[in-house]
């Protein structure tokens, strides 16, 4: 009796049984439906196994799609191999299964031959890489240990916290050039500004005003260059989170001061002024033994830009302390941040600006400055100033961009470094007349982009968007451009064509991408 049940319950055991009742089992006329007709025996299992693997070969002939890192499946749990798996893995592990689950390079993913990537990048809405919950640690992503270990390899949240904030930048530029005159008789209009981030108001307008003029002749010369002589301009704005989710995202509430670049001929023209002035005035009280080093100077022309108050508007320097000093009390006893960010001489500015909060109170917020392909400002001692003031400073440096090595001496990274360990670097410094560079470096390069050209020209190394694309797909100093990289290449693709590598031009046109469309969709 027992061997019975045991026969019965073991499957395998009759397993010959179900075999031969399946292949004697046949369809008959039913005399009750004398149209059903008998069905074809099935063919035999050997057979059946050879046409599936006939059929899979063709099948891993063709060339399959990319899996790119998000379509890819999770892996299944592994399941106990029986003798006829064991068979067909072996005779599957003579096809070409790379094909279907290619682990492809960085290089080799970017490549043209990849269209269906390229034209998501090109024509896919905005898309955001995700916002983890800072939390806890939002001092240490807003420089309070000066960033060590989160910029080689760059970590993903600050990598997403440094294009957020260039795209604020972005926003500076754009409400610019979008109504860039100003009335020479009136105060101006409060300005409408598009912030990229729903979860910051804009609550002031920062104007910027030259202390030079052009002679009289260029009007008679060049009538038609309008705001471009213009002496006050819009140079940005201050806006503070006022999105509770974001608040408690990023562990704070955040103040954002947003700089651009420069604009108008006089800005230019204080571009040139490359003397180092002192940043406080002189007076009688002066000690006039303390050395030249000791004493913080910064470019004439940036300062007079910061200091110089205009026609019908305040000078940077006061309107920027007074809306600062005004949200402080507002938002008295919460956790706040003060971020100044800024590209090429907002760049310049963020400094001057982030030096003067940094004092112009008792308990002032943490600050930080985010700056792309700025110039240097200032002298050593300027530079030690911020530092004892606990202002942090991150500099996105392109190493294409020669805009990052001047003022001062006008050479290459590595003959600047031997000539400043020489005895002249040493006494050019001693002297407080050298320039030098404040805060900790996030070093890009264009050459590692495999979508521009790698000589391509200063305007394109320099470019706002060409920053934001080179740290969105920075991983480190040792590693190819990030491969799931999401920014957009369309505003890219627009303003640099001829900067960027002919295969992609040509795939983007024979792709039928309308650029002008996409142009508005520079944030990913």
């Amino acid at each position: 009796m027992m061997l019975q049940i045991s026969s019965a319950m073991n499957p395998m055991h009759n397993a010959h049984m179900f075999q031969v009742r399946r292949t004697s089992f046949r369809c008959q006329t039913s005399p009750l439906n004398p149209s059903t007709k008998p069905s074809p025996p099935p063919p035999a299992s050997t057979d059946s196994t050879r046409l599936h693997m006939a059929n899979l070969d063709k099948l891993l002939q063709k060339q399959p799609p990319p899996i790119t890192q998000f379509e890819q499946q999770p892996p299944k749990p592994p399941q106990n191999k029986t003798d006829n798996e064991k068979k067909s893995k072996n005779i599957v592990e003579g096809l070409s299964l790379a094909r279907l689950w290619p682990e492809m390079k960085a290089t080799e993913e970017m490549s043209p031959r990849h269209l269906n990537r390229l034209q998501r990048l090109l024509s896919k809405t905005a898309e955001y890489s995700p916002r983890n919950v800072l939390g806890s640690r939002w001092r240490e992503y807003h420089g309070s240990k000066d960033w060590k270990g989160l910029l080689d390899p760059l970590d993903e949240n600050l990598r997403r916290e440094v294009v957020r904030y260039g795209e604020f930048v972005q926003a500076a530029y754009h409400s610019f050039h979008s109504d860039p005159a100003m009335s020479t008789e009136e105060p101006p209009m409060p300005r409408r500004v598009l912030s990229p981030d729903r979860s910051y108001k804009v609550t002031k307008s920062l104007y910027a005003t030259s202390s030079i003029g052009l002679p009289k002749w260029v009007d008679d010369v060049a009538p038609d260059l309008g705001w471009m002589t213009q002496r006050s301009s819009w140079i940005g704005y201050v806006a503070v989170c006022d999105d509770r989710r974001e608040i408690a995202r990023m562990g704070r509430r955040d103040i954002v001061i947003s700089l651009r670049g420069t604009a108008t001929c006089l800005e230019w023209a204080e571009n040139m002024m490359a003397q180092l002035t002192d940043m406080t005035p002189k007076s009688d009280d002066d000690d006039n033994s303390a050395s030249a080093q000791e004493k913080p100077k910064v470019e004439c022309g940036f300062l007079s830009l910061y200091k110089t108050q205009g026609a019908h508007v305040p000078s940077l320097a006061k309107s920027v302390i007074e809306e600062v000093k005004r949200l402080m009390e507002e938002y008295k006893g919460e956790t706040l941040s003060i971020t100044v960010t800024g590209h090429s001489l907002g760049a310049a500015l963020a400094l001057l600006v982030a030096d003067e909060i940094s004092t112009c109170g008792a308990d002032v917020p943490p600050v930080a400055v985010i700056s792309f392909g700025g110039p240097r400002v200032g002298n050593k001692a300027f530079k030690d100033r911020l530092a004892a003031q606990n202002v942090k400073v991150l500099r996105v440096v392109n190493s294409q961009d020669v805009i990052t090595r001047v003022p001062g001496m006008f050479v290459s990274e590595e003959v600047e470094q031997k000539l400043k360990n020489s005895k002249i670097g040493e006494m050019v410094e001693n002297m407080g007349l050298a320039y030098t560079h404040v805060g900790v470096e996030l070093r890009v390069d264009t050459k590692m982009s495999p979508y521009l050209k790698p000589d391509a020209d200063m305007a394109c190394c320099h470019d706002l968007e060409a920053y934001l694309h080179l740290v969105d797909g920075y991983l480190a100093s040792n590693c190819p451009f990030r491969a799931n990289a999401k920014r957009s290449l369309a505003r890219l693709m627009q303003d640099q064509t001829s900067n960027m590598k002919k295969l992609y031009t040509s795939k983007a046109k024979s792709l039928t991408v309308n650029l002008a469309k996409q142009g508005s969709f520079s944030n990913a």
